[in-house]
């Protein structure tokens, strides 16, 4: 009997024990006002949003820290947006804005994105956990390792990314520079292999321009607060060679500033509009047009090359040149950075915040569908022979070993070890194995890959082969 009794007390303590862990959040619910709904003002949440962050601070168990609370209150509510450009700026995001359109910053040389984890979804594919490569900056270390656009960075020095939010990615890719980082690519979805990129002071290019032929090649790496004067000498030097045609490339340039773009299509026309911006608000949309002053020749021909890693700034100029008949688009859809943000500096730290989209003359939006070539031209895809054969090339380091033992081998040493490595049973095009030889050269020497290489560049190649037989319609 004393052993029923006592089963039974346990029984009724648990249930009080139980009863007090559910009601108590009907404790703290009568203290506060109801939840308001839909229809009620913003100030209702406002006062709700007060009172938690009050409660919390008064009754938590331990002392909270106010900062920490609103910083994850803020992280939270720009996240639930569910726009990848809105996010709180910690102090480091913070500087590496300011660096990045001051043209200067420390790192490796990668502009990047990746979803913040309230975004992912568990029907996802895989690659949306990973960081993806929006493109690596000209002569840098990640340049030189031929890391490149639509490439993923799966793991940090062998820690997976998965689970890092932005702010601890950019953490630990930057540092001091001269020392090493270890990252794993993803490329073509299933070729995974590891690059060793050793950090430095990444001075952001903007322009770099030559004849080929008499060809004019203008490359705009990104649209500093430099650019600007840059593409004006570059178009001026072009131009007194007497070129029968023009070719700018914006492949893999992120964007920038949008006076910038501005400013440079302005060099291509003497009147109309270059580009639009529309918000929520109709009193805050901004219409920027073309002005009087310096025009490259408009019997000029103009290709504009443009790829997946072509983003904001870039889709602008290329969106404004194709619209308005002035250039012919030759390559592959563009990313589709079609918004505008605006930066609320708090101090130190602050949030940027999507309160407009970029229109182009035509009025589309190319927010999430990008600017659309008038002839694709792609890169060839691997098939899946060579992608096992690439992914078997990088994991034997062959490569390396083979530079390691000749850091400046001649034209013809490289063709004879291309030989080699098909006779050994890696499957590659003989392009694509002179290419990894050369990265591996660069990275070794530290020195910049050249800016143009035809064997390579299939686009580039097939491009001018176009503009010199005539078959480029005319704009």
């Amino acid at each position: 009997m004393k052993s029923f009794w006592k089963l039974g007390l346990i029984a009724i303590l648990g249930l009080v024990i139980t009863s007090f862990f559910v009601f108590s959040p009907f404790l703290i619910a009568q203290q506060a006002p109801s939840f308001p709904g839909q229809s009620q003002s913003v100030s209702g949440y406002t006062q709700l949003f007060q009172q938690a962050m009050s409660f919390i601070l008064a009754r938590y168990v331990d002392e909270p820290d106010p900062q920490k609370l609103f910083e994850g209150a803020m992280k939270g509510m720009l996240e639930a947006l569910q726009d990848p450009f809105s996010a709180y700026l910690t102090e480091s995001d913070f500087r590496g804005l300011t660096d990045t359109t001051q043209g200067e910053f420390g790192g490796v040389g990668l502009f990047i994105n990746k979803m913040a984890l309230s975004q992912i979804k568990p029907d996802w594919p895989e690659t949306q956990y990973y960081v993806e490569i929006v493109s690596p900056i000209d002569d840098t270390p990640a340049h030189r390792a031929g890391i490149l656009a639509g490439d993923y960075i799966t793991a940090i020095d062998g820690e997976s990314v998965k689970t890092m939010e932005m702010d601890e990615v950019l953490r630990r890719l930057r540092g001091r520079p001269g020392t090493n980082v270890r990252v794993t690519i993803l490329r073509h979805q299933s070729v995974s292999f590891d690059v060793t990129l050793t950090r430095a002071i990444i001075e952001v290019p903007s322009v770099r321009f030559q004849m080929l032929d008499n060809i004019g090649y203008m490359r705009i790496m990104q649209f500093t607060s430099h650019a600007p004067e840059r593409v004006e000498e570059a178009l001026k030097n072009i131009q007194n060679r007497n070129p029968k045609a023009l070719i700018i490339d914006l492949r893999s340039n992120p964007g920038g500033l949008l006076n910038a773009v501005v400013q440079i299509a302005d060099f291509f026309f003497t009147s109309g509009n270059i580009v639009s911006t529309r918000s929520r608000n109709p009193r805050e949309n901004q219409s920027f047009d073309a002005t009087q002053g310096y025009e490259f020749p408009q019997n000029i021909p103009i290709v504009v090359l443009i790829d997946k890693g072509s983003a904001s700034a870039s889709e602008i100029l290329a969106g404004a040149l194709k619209d308005r008949n002035r250039a012919y688009l030759v390559g592959e859809t563009t990313y589709g950075k079609g918004s505008v943000q605006q930066v609320i500096p708090f101090s130190r730290t602050g949030f940027r915040l999507t309160t407009a989209r970029y229109f182009t003359p035509a009025g589309i939006s190319i927010d999430k569908t990008g600017v659309k070539p008038n002839q694709e031209i792609k890169e060839p895809d691997l098939n899946e022979a060579e992608r096992e054969s690439f992914r078997k090339l990088m994991d034997s380091r062959r490569i390396e070993s083979l530079v390691s033992q000749n850091k400046n081998p001649t034209t013809s040493q490289i063709e004879s070890w291309i030989v080699r490595l098909q006779n050994d049973g890696y499957r590659l095009d003989r392009r694509w194995i002179r290419r990894l030889i050369q990265n591996e050269v660069n990275r070794v020497n530290n020195v910049s890959p050249s800016s143009i290489d035809l064997d390579f560049d299939i686009v580039l190649a097939q491009t001018l082969e176009l503009l010199k037989k005539g078959e480029i319609p005319p704009r």
